[in-house]
C-alpha cells in the first residue's frame, strides 16, 4: 500500500512542476529568437551600406583610371610639345622683332634653322640675311661628306618626327661613325635632347656633359648648360642648378639660353 502511495505522490509533484518548466523554456527560446532577429535586422541594414560602398569604390576606380589616362595624355603632350616651346622665341616672317627676341640658331642640312635650346626646325627664308647673321656661325654642309650629311639628316628628321628612341640610336651610330665630324657636336646635343624629352634625366645629363667635355667651343654649349640646370632642378639639386644657370648667364650674356635661365631662376626662386 505504501509503495503505491509514494508513486502517486511523485507523479502528482511532477505534474504540478511541469507548467513552471515549460514557461521557463519558452522564455529562453523567446530571448534567443529576439537576439537572432536583431542580428538579422542588423545584417539587413548593412547590405545597402555595403552596396553603396561597392558602388563608391567602383566610381573611385573609374576616376583613378580617368585621371591616369589624363596624366598620360598630358605627359605625351608635354613630350611632344617640348621641342616647340623655345621655338616661340624664334623670329619668323610673320612676327615682329619687337615682339619676340631673335634666338641663336644653327644651320643644318637642307636649309633648316635650328633653335639652339628647343630643337625646333624651321625653313630659313633666303632673303633673311639679318637673321642668318644673328644666328651665329653656320655649319657649311659642303664641308661634310655626303654620307655624313645624310646620316645626320636622317637622325635629325627622326627627332623632329618625335620618334625619340629611333633618333637616339641614329645619333649614337652617327657619333660612332663620325666622332669628329662637322655635325658631331650637334649630334651630341640632340642625343641629349632625346633623353631629356622622355624624362630620362640621368642619361640626358650624361649626354649633355659629354658635349661640354668633347666640344667645349660648340655653340650648343649654352643650350647644354641650360638643360643641365633644368635637370639638376628636377633632381632637387638646387645648389648645383643655381650654380650651372648662373655660369650660363655669365658666359653667354644676352643669349636666348641666358634669358631662359634668368626667367627660370626667377620663377622657381632658386
Amino acid at each position: 500500500m505504501m509503495p503505491t502511495r509514494k508513486i502517486a505522490v511523485g507523479a502528482t509533484a511532477l505534474l504540478l512542476s511541469w507548467p513552471s518548466w515549460s514557461a521557463e523554456s519558452a522564455a529562453v527560446l523567446e530571448q534567443r529568437v529576439q537576439v537572432l532577429q536583431r542580428q538579422v535586422d542588423a545584417l539587413s541594414r548593412l547590405v545597402p551600406r555595403l552596396d553603396a560602398l561597392q558602388r563608391e569604390v567602383q566610381q573611385l576606380r573609374g576616376e583613378i583610371e580617368l585621371q591616369g589616362n589624363t596624366i598620360n595624355i598630358l605627359k605625351n603632350q608635354q613630350r611632344d610639345l617640348y621641342l616647340d616651346l623655345d621655338g616661340r622665341l624664334n623670329q619668323s616672317p610673320e612676327t615682329s622683332a619687337t615682339d619676340i627676341p631673335q634666338v641663336d640658331g644653327t644651320t643644318v642640312p637642307g636649309g633648316a634653322s635650328i633653335d639652339t635650346e628647343s630643337g625646333q626646325a624651321e625653313q630659313r627664308q633666303p632673303a633673311a640675311a639679318e637673321e642668318a647673321e644673328a644666328a651665329g656661325p653656320a655649319v657649311v654642309a659642303t664641308s661634310a661628306s655626303a654620307n655624313e650629311e645624310r646620316a645626320y639628316q636622317k637622325a635629325f628628321e627622326l627627332l623632329t618626327q618625335r620618334r625619340y628612341e629611333e633618333s637616339a640610336k641614329s645619333f649614337q651610330r652617327f657619333l660612332a661613325d663620325y666622332p669628329t665630324g662637322v655635325y658631331s657636336d650637334n649630334a651630341q646635343y640632340w642625343l641629349g635632347e632625346t633623353s631629356y624629352v622622355t624624362r630620362d634625366f640621368d642619361q640626358a645629363l650624361l649626354e649633355f656633359n659629354k658635349l661640354l667635355d668633347n666640344f667645349p667651343t660648340s655653340q650648343k654649349v649654352s643650350g647644354a648648360l641650360l638643360k643641365i640646370g633644368y635637370i639638376q632642378y628636377e633632381k632637387s639639386d638646387l645648389s648645383n642648378a643655381r650654380e650651372t644657370l648662373e655660369s650660363l648667364i655669365e658666359r653667354f650674356p644676352g643669349s636666348s639660353a641666358a634669358r631662359l635661365a634668368e626667367e627660370f631662376m626667377r620663377k622657381k626662386k632658386i
